[in-house]
């Protein structure tokens, strides 16, 4: 009798919490709604090269609006990629939350580092409980995103406007006529986009007159195109096939827990190796390197700090990529790598982490899954900009 109370309670207890769960929180249209007023100004900022506040002149209530060319793209693949998660964790009946979005507009003090938003995120409430389930709900996001990205950048190729439009934004390049890159971008502290193989395919292929593309360093003022570009940035970031990133929890469905753990752990140290090329090299002076190194090593030894092996073995690993960049660099003194991807390193290693939790069911994948999964791996390459964002 004792026992079937308590059991009777219990379950109780999980109807209550279930119906909590369902429960629609307004939390969720709140962010939503500040992160489209956020995103809206940034896209503005961009598009006119100016912030709304502090700068004469600011942006005009009409330019302000205009945002929503970059706002509404951006976000409605932002959140279909959320929703391919939330979707696939629903149909396995797993609890998760709608999506939070993270407004963040810091135009009026580092425009150039801002979009308006730090993405969104879903919360998974429970354990997953197979590699099939990992793989589902992590592959879903990705590739629903990349597909809206796809249909994004196709509208803005395809409705690029004419080649007199940058003049509206930058009139100071009339005078130059359609010869001003030569003339604008010898100044330092310029900054220009990366491409990656999706973005060339659609230059290449897509645009119907080669004469109204953009040059890299003006594609900020095309909302379209800006949208689409980041992202695929974004795209290739959640598909790094490393810890329990979305191409980590698909790393994990095709190969299982123990190939996982060691191709992720390779994986990451190739990362920070080219990540962190050409930022201490043979041709620094020797005052610099004297304080450098030390402190480069350290950075790396402390981002390999929570990889399950000694504290030896973790020094040992960080002199190494140090000494293979140092090495790289001196027999090719042009190559560099890109810092922000080190900073991505950094996030990875010390917080989110290149390890991920076995299954409690570990039935490996369908043929049809394991094809997918080796797609979503191409769809990384050729989302992947070996440096996005370039500051001259």
């Amino acid at each position: 009798m004792e026992d079937n109370l308590s059991r009777r309670d219990l379950n109780e207890t999980d109807l209550e919490k279930d119906k909590k769960d369902k429960t629609f929180k307004p939390i969720f249209p709140i962010l939503f709604i500040i992160t489209l007023i956020t995103t809206t100004i940034s896209g503005a900022e961009w598009m006119y090269g100016k912030p709304l506040l502090y700068f004469e002149p600011g942006l005009t209530l009409s330019e302000t609006l205009s945002g929503v060319y970059f706002s509404i793209p951006f976000l409605g693949i932002l959140t279909i990629h959320e929703f391919g998660h939330y979707f696939a964790a629903r149909y396995y009946n797993i609890k998760v939350t709608l999506p939070y979005y993270i407004p963040l507009w810091l135009g009026f003090v580092f425009m150039p580092f801002t979009i308006g938003t730090m993405g969104a995120f879903i919360r998974i409430k429970e354990p997953i409980k197979s590699r099939k389930e990992y793989f589902d709900v992590g592959i879903a996001g990705p590739l629903a995103g990349f597909v809206a990205a796809l249909v994004v950048l196709y509208i803005g190729f395809t409705h690029l406007p004419p080649a007199d439009y940058i003049y509206q934004i930058h009139p100071e390049y009339v005078q130059y006529g359609s010869e001003y890159a030569d003339h604008v971008y010898n100044e330092p502290g310029s900054f220009y986009l990366g491409k990656n193989l999706t973005y060339v395919f659609f230059e290449k292929y897509v645009a119907p007159d080669p004469s109204l593309i953009p040059n890299p360093f003006e594609i900020i003022h095309y909302p379209w195109l800006f949208a689409g570009f980041l992202a695929l940035f974004f795209t290739a970031i959640n598909l790094l096939p490393i810890g329990q990133m979305d191409g980590g929890h698909v790393l994990f469905g095709l190969l299982g827990w123990k190939k996982h753990r060691i191709i992720s752990l390779s994986l990451f140290i190739g990362f920070l190796y080219y990540s962190g090329l050409g930022l201490v090299t043979p041709f620094d002076s020797t005052d610099t390197l004297l304080y450098a190194v030390p402190m480069y090593i350290a950075f790396l030894f402390f981002t390999l700090l929570r990889l399950r092996m000694s504290l030896r073995t973790k020094f040992t690993i960080a002199v190494s990529i140090f000494a293979a960049q140092f090495v790289t660099t001196f027999f090719f003194p042009g190559i560099h790598g890109w810092l922000g991807w080190l900073l991505w390193g950094f996030i990875i290693g010390r917080f989110l982490g290149i390890y991920h939790p076995p299954a409690l069911i570990n039935e490996p994948l369908s043929f049809e899954r394991r094809i997918l999964g080796w797609i979503a791996l191409i769809v990384f390459i050729i989302s992947f900009s070996p440096m996005p964002f370039v500051l001259t």
